[in-house]
């Protein structure tokens, strides 16, 4: 693995070697005001844009027709249409699923950091070489004009309480991926009238952490932002940041502002076949349940009322079964207890820390509240009815689901003896 064959970080490298984002990530937790994720044309060029959203099964079918028809790409990577990291269980299985199938690849994420510091050993682990981090201010009161809000956990901050949470876990995470020795690249977003003047101080401080390149990017205006009216900064203005900047730290200068489903060399031309490709891929019927690749995650839960079947609603269950590897077979391993019903979102809070080292949960029935908490601490959950035995084999052998997912849905309080209140 060449290092140097990256072509965002490495300018003499992006005439030859190639990149691919993975669009696995739709959800985002920030909203900025020079941000409009809505539309999508296929002549844009901007983050936050893609023509398909992809699950990382699907990805991973259309990774592999992307390295058939192109031979230089060197690096996969994700970078939203939303965030990584407001949606972490995608994130994490789609690199999980590169990196297996792929060794050699040289893995990369862009985020704007918010949620990043719980995961960067996760990263690690993954071999994930290169992190881009958006920092646009080091100023709480100037961040309080770039962002509307933010989602902190379960609550939405805003103005400069917002921000200064965000540059709190920026900088928790920054530190922790250079002391991981991750290469690390800081965008700034140059934005008129608002940081324009604070831009070379963001420098000063990346320089301070460590940050391998920093990227101060010319706004661009977004139709439908609150920004949509600013003008782009004029070129020497931009001249004159990078130039000042570059007095602390490297600077990226060729930047092309990529889409979240760019593929190819840097300012290539967007592949209209492999966008169809794209887009075909995200209609496939394509599911893998795929666990236990990566060591922190190596069991499988299991909500059954007797032990035979998946077949018990997560919201009735008392204990969990929990599978995994010993002695050479996968078995069952222990029974652990559920947190009693009536804490809310605290229950299913302390569920994904009793279940920490499961990469999946198997269940019959789930409300939406814990499955948006298990997912967003990175164990997926398969709703399915069927022999235990033959989903835990599927499920440790990287095979599909399909045909045990429930056909038939049931609307809250219906599937168990819940009075449709929703799981709490």
């Amino acid at each position: 693995m060449n290092f140097d064959n990256h072509p965002c970080f490495n300018p003499n490298a992006c005439k030859s070697f190639g990149r691919v984002h993975l669009p696995v990530a739709p959800r985002c937790n920030i909203q900025c005001k020079f941000c409009n994720r809505k539309f999508d044309c296929v002549n844009e060029t901007r983050p936050g844009v893609t023509s398909a959203v992809l699950s990382p099964a699907q990805a991973m079918v259309y990774l592999d027709e992307v390295f058939a028809k192109k031979g230089n790409i060197s690096v996969v990577g994700i970078a939203g249409p939303g965030d990584p990291f407001a949606n972490p269980a995608e994130t994490l299985e789609t690199l999980n699923l590169t990196r297996e199938k792929y060794p050699d690849v040289m893995l990369c994420l862009a985020t704007n950091g918010l949620n990043l510091y719980p995961y960067v050993h996760d990263l690690k682990q993954l071999n994930v070489s290169h992190v881009t981090v958006t920092v646009n201010a080091i100023d709480p009161a100037i961040g309080a004009n770039i962002y509307s809000w933010m989602r902190v956990g379960k609550r939405v901050v805003r103005s400069e309480a917002g921000a200064a949470v965000l540059l709190e876990r920026q900088l928790e995470a920054i530190q922790a991926l250079k002391a991981e020795d991750m290469i690390v690249k800081v965008n700034s977003i140059i934005i008129p009238g608002i940081n324009e003047d604070h831009i070379v101080e963001v420098a000063k401080k990346m320089s301070d952490l460590g940050v391998d390149l920093f990227n101060a990017m010319p706004y661009a205006p977004n139709p439908g932002s609150d920004f949509e009216n600013l003008p782009e900064p004029p070129k020497d203005t931009v001249d004159k940041i990078r130039s000042e900047a570059s007095q602390h730290v490297k600077q990226m200068r060729h930047c092309t502002r990529c889409r979240a489903d760019a593929v190819g060399l840097l300012g290539e031309a967007h592949d209209q076949g492999l966008m169809k490709t794209l887009q075909a891929c995200q209609r496939l019927d394509v599911e893998q349940a795929v666990v236990g690749k990566v060591s922190s995650r190596p069991c499988v839960a299991v909500a059954s009322m007797e032990g035979v079947l998946v077949n018990q609603h997560l919201g009735e269950a008392e204990t969990l079964l929990v599978y995994g590897e010993k002695d050479g077979r996968v078995q069952l391993l222990e029974a652990r207890t559920t947190p009693a019903a009536g804490g809310g979102m605290e229950r299913w809070a302390q569920l994904a820390e009793t279940i920490s080292d499961c990469g999946a949960l198997l269940v019959s029935g789930i409300g939406p509240n814990p499955q948006q908490v298990l997912s967003e601490s990175g164990i997926k959950v398969f709703e399915i009815e069927g022999l235990i035995d033959e989903a835990i084999r599927a499920v440790f052998a990287g095979q599909p689901l399909n045909h045990m997912v429930k056909r038939s849905l049931t609307a809250c309080g219906g599937a168990c003896g819940g009075n449709g209140m929703g799981c709490g």
